[in-house]
């Protein structure tokens, strides 16, 4: 049996920047941590027979890779030469749909529990795009690259798009302090509304031509960003995160609505510096900068939501368990 913990991820800048529609044009950049909140795939001999048994949210037994209906395991078992004969089971900390990158968590995660099974390690680099090509190439689902390569290579990133498609990870320069801190002031809510993020993605990759000048500044705000973030301006975090929420908004017409507007108002009146709702929006998580000190006063605030703690988390998909006979 295999087991295999891949993290999921809060992106803070420039999402929407990794789109290829985008970046092959004018070049991308993003700011994305990976947090302890993750997406377990195991896969295991199954003995008895040659049937292929898929459990998720529901459980399938088909008689071959074509019937398996969980998109994202079926192209993975194409990719990876997986056959028959084996038991197949997600499980996740959080629900899909909530803007934290779970689908690429998966195809990451079950990408690295098959080449596991089969004795072949891959880079993390080899898991990211190979995810990207099932979910953007081989299933056409809208959206960008980050969840992908920020569920590979786990965590604090800035990630940068060229145009020639070469895609560049590199670790967010903190000490120890600074990270304590920088999670310290990053607060998470569940906003209790789930989406079909297809949607809202589909509608900001049709926007693309139209957004280039919101695309841009999105773009610089991500790098400066970075640059605060290294030099220990934390707080400038947050009122850049803020700026950046008001140029996402306009990317397309379901990123926000009227209860998202009203909750973010009364956060930022009760001492949050910025937010946004992570992922494509339209509801799922919500992410604050709050100062130490007036975390409890937002949390006061804002109270009827369910807030989840949450670490930075430095690892990404990795092999837990591995047993054979």
């Amino acid at each position: 049996m295999i087991i295999v913990q891949t993290p999921v991820r809060v992106s803070f800048f420039g999402g929407g920047t990794d789109f290829p529609s985008f970046y092959r044009q004018e070049g991308g950049c993003v700011l994305s941590t990976a947090i302890d909140k993750y997406i377990f795939v195991t896969i295991k001999e199954r003995r008895f027979d040659d049937r292929i048994w898929v459990s998720y949210t529901r459980t399938q037994i088909a008689e071959s890779v074509d019937e398996v209906e969980h998109e994202l395991i079926r192209e993975a078992m194409r990719l990876t030469g997986t056959d028959g004969g084996v038991e197949i089971t997600t499980m996740g900390d959080v629900p899909a749909g909530t803007g934290l990158g779970s689908s690429g968590t998966v195809t990451v995660g079950a990408l690295n529990a098959m080449y596991a099974y089969q004795n072949r390690p891959v880079t993390a680099e080899t898991l990211a795009r190979q995810a990207c090509r099932i979910e953007l190439d081989i299933l056409k689902h809208p959206g960008g690259v980050q969840d992908e390569y920020i569920a590979a290579y786990g965590g604090l990133r800035f990630m940068e798009f060229q145009t020639d498609g070469a895609i560049r990870v590199e670790s967010v320069r903190l000490s120890s302090e600074l990270k304590t801190r920088l999670n310290e002031n990053l607060l998470l809510f569940y906003t209790g509304m789930n989406r079909r993020s297809e949607t809202i993605l589909d509608e900001q990759e049709n926007n693309v031509r139209d957004r280039l000048p919101i695309l841009r500044r999105m773009k610089e705000i991500a790098m400066t960003a970075r640059r605060e973030m290294e030099s220990g301006h934390l707080d400038a975090l947050g009122v850049l995160l803020d700026e950046s929420w008001q140029l996402k908004k306009q990317l397309a017409s379901r990123i926000s609505n009227g209860a998202i507007d009203e909750w973010y108002q009364a956060a930022r009146q009760a001492g949050a510096l910025g937010g946004k709702i992570t992922g494509a929006g339209g509801g799922g998580f919500f992410l604050l900068y709050v100062p130490y000190e007036r975390r409890q006063a937002v949390r006061q605030t804002l109270s009827h939501l369910r807030e989840m703690p949450f670490h930075l988390e430095p690892d990404g998909s990795k092999v837990i368990f591995n047993y054979r006979r």
